[in-house]
């Protein structure tokens, strides 16, 4: 399959990356929109995003930068930054998505196994790509468009029942559900 050079960078960085942490024996799964990509979506321009428990965050990171990833430390608390300069290529340690580190051991032990880009890595299930996305949506960050083309994309894949327990706290999430009933993207028993 033929990528354009964007994407290709990020494809690129992900296995260089993704093989570093596998070779070092950090868990690890891919997420975001490469994840989503991985499971039958579109492919991403952004960056790549993988997510780490939070005791293993300092040497995943320390590890990409031996590799020769230069490295930073946002003020976010939240993740830490690779970049591959190289090709310009971002990567995403995330280790407290929404604030809640404690549910990264549990998104480890669901992510499954496939095979992105002639490697095989951990990769977070649809269900759990989702439900991190819909708890950032925020009153003064509302945008739909990526958790809607998601829930088109990945459909089959999604445990609405669990996504919808998972996100139960949010209103924006809420909206999210009355919008892709409405549009029948939800699939129900």
């Amino acid at each position: 399959m033929a990528y354009d050079e964007t994407f290709t960078k990020l494809l690129d960085a992900m296995k260089r990356a993704a093989a570093v942490l596998r070779d070092n024996e950090v868990p690890f799964a891919l997420a975001g929109g490469l994840a989503v990509y991985a499971r039958g979506g579109p492919a991403t321009e952004h960056d790549v995003d993988f997510i780490v428990r939070e005791q293993d965050a300092e040497h995943a990171l320390a590890l990409l930068g031996s590799a020769g990833f230069r490295t930073e430390r946002p003020p976010e608390g939240w993740l830490f930054k690779a970049f591959d300069d190289d090709n310009g290529t971002m990567v995403d340690l995330i280790f407290s998505p929404n604030r809640m580190p404690e549910v990264v051991p549990e998104i480890l032990e669901r992510a499954e196994l496939l095979e992105v880009y002639a490697i095989t890595l951990k990769v977070m299930t649809a269900t759990d790509v989702l439900a991190t996305k819909l708890l950032t949506l925020k009153e003064h960050e509302v945008d739909y468009a990526d958790v809607l083309e998601i829930a088109r994309n990945c459909r089959e894949q999604i445990e609405w029942d669990i996504l919808r327990e998972r996100t139960e706290r949010s209103p924006y999430a809420k909206a999210f559900f009355t919008l892709v009933e409405e549009l029948g993207l939800a699939l129900t028993d």
